[in-house]
């Protein structure tokens, strides 16, 4: 039962809606099989591994995706980076003119995809505790507020949005509500993604480049309805993710078991390393985390980031973003390097 009532179509951009995206050659015959002889794109006819276009619409791999994850494999699309995703999203729902509300501090990508396609970012602080702000969002939304981007576990905070506040977004937000999860596998609570064939106005974004360990692959996913799935389908890139990365996320999702594993590592790790952190003379605060990270407040932060970095440490300065004064975002990394990280913390304490 769906239960949400928002008409998608009249969010979608007027430019889109009369869209008539680009036929590829595999488009047109869709048949991928090598038993074929394909005359039809213009390719380079010696056998290699990449002289063939890939599949546009990775079918093979989304179903292997959907499989693994137990998604509808029509809810599943795949671009090259959740960046990719994002400006795929912008392109469908807005146009110059329309807003979106971000819940600083979050991921900063929402608002520069925002400012590329000319549309406005409507500012709504977290709260102290790091949730969503229920009644200054709904205060802010206007009938030109097309998209609101929730961060679950948010970056930097680390946190899982409270799933009340979530649900009664979900409910009564009149834009479409884009969840980016690309911690979720790090936090012990289910995907929102479960949710997609209930509410229409609901995107998930997911990533390979986190728990998975293939950030260099750039493979990032939309989990939607179908319906969301199509109209993102239509302005996407005939060709945007490679061969390469679809073979190589094939073979490593065949690991899953190993993938499982190395998460279940880093989550022991983030616990050792927060309670040792707490233990640094000058620091004052470690933030709960359902991530792959913590955020730690400093007496010094930006000190401690110049030391570190003299001593072959890099971590993130997010002293800048609201509620993180003398905050730095710290990674977790392999027993060895988190280790080298407190020998060198405790070596600057006075």
């Amino acid at each position: 039962m769906t239960k949400n009532n928002t008409n998608i179509n009249s969010l979608v951009a007027s430019g889109i809606l009369s869209l008539e995206p680009y036929q590829s050659a595999r488009d047109e015959c869709n048949v991928q099989e090598d038993s074929y002889t394909f005359l039809d794109a213009n390719e380079h006819p010696v056998p290699s591994k990449v002289n063939r276009y890939p599949d546009p619409y990775q079918t093979n791999l989304r179903k292997q995706i959907a499989s693994t994850k137990g998604i509808p494999v029509e809810q599943i699309l795949l671009g090259n980076g959740s960046d990719e995703v994002l400006d795929l999203i912008f392109r469908v729902f807005c146009e110059p003119g329309d807003n979106i509300i971000t819940l600083p501090p979050t991921y900063g990508m929402y608002r520069v995809l925002a400012e590329v396609h000319r549309v406005a970012v409507l500012e709504v602080l977290l709260t102290a505790e790091f949730q969503p702000d229920l009644a200054s969002i709904l205060q802010n939304t206007n009938y030109k507020t097309k998209l609101l981007f929730l961060c679950s576990p948010n970056n930097p905070s680390g946190n899982l949005m409270d799933p009340k506040i979530v649900r009664e977004l979900l409910d009564t937000f009149p834009g479409m509500v884009v969840i980016d999860e690309a911690y979720i596998d790090f936090a012990d609570a289910k995907s929102w993604s479960a949710l997609c064939g209930e509410y229409p106005n609901l995107i998930v974004l997911q990533t390979f480049s986190k728990a998975y360990g293939m950030a260099g692959i750039r493979l990032g996913m939309a989990l939607a309805a179908p319906q969301v799935i199509g109209w993102l389908k239509k302005v996407k890139l005939p060709y945007n993710v490679n061969v390469l990365t679809q073979e190589f996320a094939s073979k490593q999702l065949l690991q899953i078991d190993a993938i499982k594993a190395s998460i279940a590592l880093l989550q022991n790790e983030r616990t050792i390393l927060a309670e040792t952190l707490k233990e640094i003379s000058f620091v004052e605060e470690v933030f709960p985390s359902d991530a792959n990270f913590l955020l730690v407040r400093f007496q010094q932060a930006n000190e401690t980031y110049k030391k570190l970095l003299e001593k072959g440490i890099v971590v993130r300065n997010r002293s800048n973003l609201p509620n993180c004064s003398n905050c730095l975002r710290i990674t977790v990394g392999t027993p060895e390097e988190n280790k080298h990280l407190i020998k060198t913390l405790r070596s600057l304490q006075s």
